[in-house]
């Protein structure tokens, strides 16, 4: 890669972390990798990485990227590295506060702090499907374009360190509430006897349609004007009544359509049965 060659130290070489330092092996980058079991290393030295003997000998390098399992386990390690004076890239998975946190004690330290979130699995990391979510010293981002988008399309936030952890929750919200609703259909269709090779194609062409129907949510959550001549509150919670009725009559658990039924018949009972589906965010909040 010529002149935009950097030294980069990866701590932690889990699934995630050995992917990340495997990708900026491809792209020719020099690599220090460190991680408790240095056995793990094994394959990622076969590839040209060095084996870091202590979390400081890999923070000697131009940027650290962290990647360990929680953030009770990164501090000591970032502790122990002690990277003044380098750019460090948080890619550990936690809450907003935990990555506010870092990156006061970045701040403390004389360290550069850009957190960033995966919106990927290990095996796409590196592959143009791979996006990553950054927040923190937009210089310091900057200053790393060599290096970051070996790992996925990077996608600045802004300088708040905690808006990468909060996007990466919040989506991961919308993931696991339309895992857990297709579960539940599938499981409700299954009843009688229909596969889930056969009622996929239907589910994903319906995700398609609901997909259309978020901006003007958005819209509306952000004038906060929920009037609506098209599907009133009080019918989708009658209507999750009905999910919730024959889930149970169908003899599988009604878990899922109960829960957004209490809350769509709290936000009914606010007064807001006439408005859309936007008005059950005054409950959420």
């Amino acid at each position: 890669m010529g002149e935009s060659k950097k030294q980069v130290g990866v701590l932690g070489l889990g699934r995630m972390g050995s992917a990340l330092a495997g990708a900026l092996l491809g792209a020719g980058h020099d690599v220090s990798v460190w991680n408790r079991s240095p056995l793990k290393a094994g394959p990622l030295l076969d590839r040209g990485a060095r084996l870091a003997a202590t979390p400081a000998e890999a923070a000697s390098a131009d940027v650290v990227i962290s990647c360990l399992s929680t953030y009770d386990t990164q501090q000591p390690v970032l502790e122990a590295a002690a990277p003044a004076g380098r750019t460090l890239v948080n890619l550990t998975s936690g809450t907003p506060e935990q990555a506010r946190g870092v990156a006061k004690w970045a701040a403390s330290e004389g360290v550069e702090y850009v957190d960033g979130v995966i919106m990927a699995v290990p095996q796409g990391i590196g592959t143009p499907g791979a996006r990553i979510l950054y927040s923190g010293s937009a210089a310091a981002f900057d200053a790393q374009r060599d290096v970051l988008p070996v790992l996925g399309e990077p996608v600045f936030l802004g300088e708040d360190a905690g808006l990468a952890a909060l996007y990466d929750l919040a989506l991961l919200g919308i993931m696991w509430s339309t895992m857990g609703g297709f579960l539940h259909a599938l499981a409700l269709v299954g009843t009688e006897g229909v596969t889930p090779s056969t009622f996929t194609p239907t589910a994903l062409s319906w995700l398609s349609a609901v997909g259309g129907f978020l901006p003007g949510i958005g819209e509306q959550v952000a004038s906060g004007d929920y009037e609506t001549d098209v599907s009133a509150l009080a019918i989708n919670a009658a209507g999750l009544g009905l999910l919730e009725e024959t889930s149970r009559g169908q003899g599988i658990n009604p878990a899922v359509p109960a829960a957004l039924r209490e809350l769509f018949d709290r936000a009914v009972a606010a007064g807001h049965g006439a408005h859309a589906i936007a008005s059950v965010i005054e409950e959420i909040r």
